[in-house]
């Protein structure tokens, strides 16, 4: 069985806890659906617009993450406070993404992070004290394992030091913080070679790995991808996380950046039927931009009701009212009733 396998909601103070019940993982709204996702505020600016209403049934009523990019020492903790005291309130979890290490995605569309290593480390310091003591999941850097081919051994072994100490100083400000470390994705490192680049940032001291942020591998393969980075790995307390946001048609090709045709995939969930797989996350909000259609991280409409029109349909609702049966042809009860009257007649 996971070691994360759900929640209990304590409904008198708003808490919750990690429980061991399978049970609990099917929790409703054990995620937190926050009410001012930049999905949400799009909607509430633009409620007669013709895509509207895909992009709220289908993207705004879900549980994404909540990303923290900008490098701001001084006021991250407070930022950090403010969203999971929301989420606290609803008795729910919040999904927070750290996004702030220099030279992230290798001076690419998501450039920027803090300027060194050490002013860094300070910024953690204040993004772990914001999170309070009630549970939380922390996604660690997306594509700060993964991708490194832009940095020197000397700049690598800056960069694992930094991701360890994000760690140790989330677990230690917050112990019922999972935490979980850059996996990359299946069609990118070899299992082997991911879980060396885990351990050495310091994975046996988080809650395991996340694949696919930001990207549109299928779940099936992910999970196949994630079983092999474990295994590699040979740590039987960790597991991983899914980012099914955008996967539900799979890549195009090999285009990352803001790709057409695409679709939202599975919905968020914590109870993913397989114990090596605590949850299946939207970590990339579906229609905010990688790069191509917008600035990346800003909100595009069209990226969020392409993703959403594309999604398979949705279920048939159980209590959906029957259809009336077809009222009988007033013209074959006419006829019939003619030709009775004849043949009495005759």
């Amino acid at each position: 069985m996971a070691a994360f396998t759900g929640l209990m909601v304590a409904a008198t103070a708003g808490a919750v806890v990690w429980t061991g019940g399978e049970s609990a993982a099917a929790t409703p709204g054990a995620l937190f659906q926050a009410p001012d996702s930049q999905a949400a505020r799009w909607l509430a600016a633009n409620p007669d617009d013709s895509r509207a209403a895909a992009i709220r049934d289908r993207i705004a009523n879900q549980p994404t993450g909540k990303w923290f990019t900008t490098y701001s020492p001084d006021s991250v903790a407070s930022d950090v406070s403010g969203y999971v005291g929301q989420a606290n309130g609803t008795g729910q979890v919040p999904l927070l993404v750290m996004y702030a290490l220099p030279n992230r995605d290798c001076g690419g569309a998501s450039a920027g992070g803090a300027p060194d290593i050490a002013g860094y480390k300070t910024w953690v310091q204040a993004f772990a004290k914001g999170l309070g003591s009630q549970p939380s999941m922390v996604i660690v850097e997306p594509d700060a394992l993964a991708l490194q081919n832009c940095l020197d051994d000397a700049k690598i072994a800056e960069r694992d030091d930094a991701v360890t100490f994000a760690v140790k100083t989330i677990k230690s400000a917050n112990p019922q913080a999972k935490v979980y470390l850059d996996g990359g994705h299946s069609q990118w490192n070899s299992p082997a070679e991911q879980a060396k680049r885990l351990t050495a940032a310091g994975v046996r001291s988080a809650d395991g790995f996340f694949t696919n942020a930001s990207n549109f591998r299928p779940t099936a393969d992910e999970v196949a991808y994630g079983k092999a980075v474990l295994a590699e790995l040979g740590a039987s307390q960790l597991h991983f996380v899914v980012d099914t946001s955008r996967n539900g048609k799979g890549p195009l090709g090999d285009q990352w950046c803001d790709p057409a045709g695409r679709a939202i995939g599975e919905a968020p969930t914590l109870d993913t039927g397989d114990p090596a797989v605590e949850a299946y996350l939207w970590i990339k909000p579906p229609g905010e931009a990688d790069g191509c259609q917008g600035a990346a991280g800003t909100f595009s409409p069209d990226v969020a009701f392409e993703l959403a029109n594309n999604a398979a349909p949705a279920p048939s609702q159980d209590n959906a009212a029957p259809a009336p049966a077809p009222a009988a042809d007033p013209s074959s009860d006419d006829l019939i009733s003619c030709l009775l009257r004849f043949l009495w007649d005759w």
